[in-house]
């Protein structure tokens, strides 16, 4: 029953973080907001709400591991399994990506985000100093778009954003807003729940469960992402796609959910956790310099690689 109650919880998750993020892209193009700010905005911030909505009910239930295990362990799968899967199907020729500048704020941020852990737990403090790093990267991203907008020749909001639909009616609006914002508590309510009740009953901490079981579901979105990206062949959204939820992870999630309480950092994410995230981030270096495309032998490593990880963590 605790497995159903996790699914179903997570299913609502999901869907209610897609309504979310088009009744709020809407609304605001609708008020007139641009679709640079809200595409930088709204709309990162709205896909990465079901992860945020779990970090901060944990810390309200008292279980901050599986906080910072959903994180860490969201981060870890993003590269090995979400980069993996789709490199397997299909292959991605990552060869004419131009991601270098993104990936290098992902990788200070990987620094940026383990060097205040030794300073932890993490408090209001660290809270705002992830939430200003954020700020400068949303900045920087403001600025590129802006570049690209102007070569473009101006391209209307319609087409900037998936999300947008002109001829949506004000009611389906209002009604996406509310089944978001209802929906994002229950479903992470469900899912921290019946988690912590998973780990008790195996005697597995909310530490692991955070790192496995949350951290893959909510993987999910970004997998079925670059699967269809690499599909129609698109690498670089499925580069960005990951470089970027990495960066929301780290820097806005945590960065919210140490402003709503203490998170301590259990000793094992020093001596595995942690690394094991931080060179899964270095391993897409030669992808990002070097040009070398996403073969099914690289997407075949990369998945062994995470699955060997999962059997050291439930051992």
């Amino acid at each position: 029953m605790e497995f159903l109650l996790a699914g179903l919880g997570l299913v609502i998750l999901l869907l209610a973080g897609d309504v979310l993020v088009r009744g709020a892209v809407n609304l605001s193009l609708r008020l007139g907001i641009p679709a640079l700010i809200v595409s930088l905005t709204v709309v990162a911030f709205g896909t990465s709400a079901p992860e945020l909505l779990i970090s901060i009910q944990a810390i309200l239930d008292g279980v901050p591991g599986l906080a910072l295990g959903n994180v860490v362990g969201s981060n870890t799968a993003n590269i090995l399994l979400v980069l993996g899967v789709p490199a397997l199907i299909s292959g991605l020729d990552t060869r004419k990506c131009e991601t270098r500048r993104t990936y290098l704020m992902m990788i200070a941020g990987t620094f940026l985000f383990i060097g205040l852990a030794y300073a932890g737990p993490f408090l209001w403090w660290h809270g705002l100093v992830l939430l200003a790093a954020l700020g400068l990267v949303l900045g920087d991203a403001f600025r590129d778009a802006q570049a690209h907008r102007a070569a473009a020749n101006g391209v209307s909001p319609e087409e900037e954003l998936e999300e947008a639909d002109p001829s949506m009616p004000g009611w389906k609006i209002g009604l996406y807003l509310v089944l978001g914002l209802v929906g994002l508590p229950l479903g992470a309510s469900l899912l921290v729940d019946s988690s912590t009740a998973i780990a008790r009953a195996y005697g597995i901490s909310e530490t692991v469960i955070g790192l496995t079981l949350v951290a893959v579901g909510t993987s999910l979105p970004e997998l079925a992402t670059t699967v269809m990206a690499a599909i129609r062949k698109h690498a670089e959204v499925a580069l960005g796609n990951v470089i970027g939820s990495n960066m929301f992870n780290l820097l806005a999630i945590i960065g919210v959910a140490a402003l709503v309480g203490p998170i301590p950092v259990d000793p094992s994410f020093f001596a595995f956790d942690f690394w094991v995230m931080l060179a899964a981030s270095l391993v897409l270096a030669p992808f990002v310099f070097l040009k070398l495309g996403m073969g099914r032998v690289v997407g075949l490593a990369f998945v062994a690689l995470y699955v060997i990880y999962i059997a050291m963590l439930l051992a």
